[in-house]
């Protein structure tokens, strides 16, 4: 008998994207000179980092767009937008409140993403990378859209990293036999503890520059002196 297929939950699904959105809009509105956006630039920013994780998903997977189904997902990442502008001095001095958004909301997506993939069949690495797209997919779409540096691919806080390590919490928990959903929350905790603790403790992968600069190191070492 096989497994039923995974259906998020429209109330999980809407609060990922609530989020995500509040999120969106919290950084947008931080800009000033000539990146400031107004009240329309800042709800597209929040509504594509709300529906963003969402879209990219369903879109590896070749299914119907979830986020285009129903009328709620654009009404809540709009609505969630604008609270994030009009609340984000408030937010702003909450730096941990905004920290531990962006831990959930990776966590969330990449939950989602991966239990999608692993219920309509996918092997486990394909699932994880799917989860991992659509946990990091609203923030890579933000930065296009604002013409900004894509954040993934610098070096700073482990965040496609702690994505993947729950994404693959999640592919293994459930290969060993526990429920689909069961692991989709294992993958949130896990994918969250991981990025506060990089954003706390400041743990970033090593940069390209350093290890370049060690791999050299390590080859002129062995290179004899000769002196006069």
């Amino acid at each position: 008998m096989t497994e039923p297929l995974f259906v998020i939950p429209l109330w999980a699904d809407l609060l990922a994207v609530g989020l995500g959105g509040v999120q969106g809009a919290l950084f947008a509105s931080g800009f000033v000179g000539q990146r400031r956006l107004d009240l329309l630039g800042v709800t597209i920013i929040g509504i594509v980092m709300g529906m963003g994780g969402g879209l990219i998903r369903d879109l590896l997977l070749n299914v119907e767009l979830a986020t285009m189904q129903s009328n709620w997902y654009l009404i809540t990442a709009g609505a969630a937008s604008l609270i994030g502008m009009l609340l984000a001095n408030v937010f702003q001095r909450l730096n941990g409140v905004i920290v531990a958004l962006d831990a959930l909301v990776i966590g969330l997506f990449g939950a989602f993403g991966t239990a999608k993939a692993l219920a309509i069949g996918l092997p486990a690495v394909p699932a994880v990378f799917v989860g991992v797209c659509a946990a990091v997919g609203g923030g890579i779409l933000r930065d296009v859209f604002m013409g900004l540096p894509v954040a993934i691919m610098h070096v700073g806080s482990l965040y496609a990293v702690a994505a993947g390590v729950g994404c693959a919490v999640l592919a293994a928990t459930h290969g060993l036999g526990a429920p689909l959903v069961a692991a989709a929350i294992t993958c949130v905790v896990v994918t969250t503890v991981i990025r506060l603790l990089a954003v706390l403790f400041d743990i970033s992968l090593p940069e390209q520059r350093a290890l370049h600069r060690r791999k050299v190191a390590l080859e002129t070492s062995a290179i004899p002196i000769i002196r006069s």
